[in-house]
């Protein structure tokens, strides 16, 4: 079995998400950015993990701005965690479908 076949659950991340960073993803070619946006990446606090830090891809239109101060709290539809590897080394990646503010229900 390869690592980077494995499932891992996404409450191993905690319950909470603190949105601090929005950034695009934009396509390359030739090793060259494009201007051609390809997603956009949320990262997020993780109250519940020591504050570390993820970034979730969410590809297609921008879904939330960043906050202008601090964070805001938030929740992620059908959030996937996965194993890839940069550099030689193992990294955690996520993705998702969408990002919504945490009082809200869609």
């Amino acid at each position: 079995m390869k690592i980077t076949d494995l499932i891992i659950s996404p409450e191993s991340l905690g319950k909470r998400f603190w949105l601090t960073t929005v950034t695009k993803i934009v396509e390359y070619k030739d090793n060259k950015p494009t201007e051609n946006i390809l997603g956009y990446r949320y990262i997020v606090a993780l109250p519940d993990r020591n504050l570390d830090k993820i970034a979730i891809r969410i590809d297609g239109t921008q879904k939330m701005e960043q906050p202008q101060t601090g964070f805001v709290e938030v929740n992620f539809q059908n959030l996937e965690i996965f194993i890839f590897w940069m550099q030689g080394k193992p990294e955690v990646g996520a993705r998702a479908t969408n990002v919504i503010l945490a009082n809200q229900k869609s």
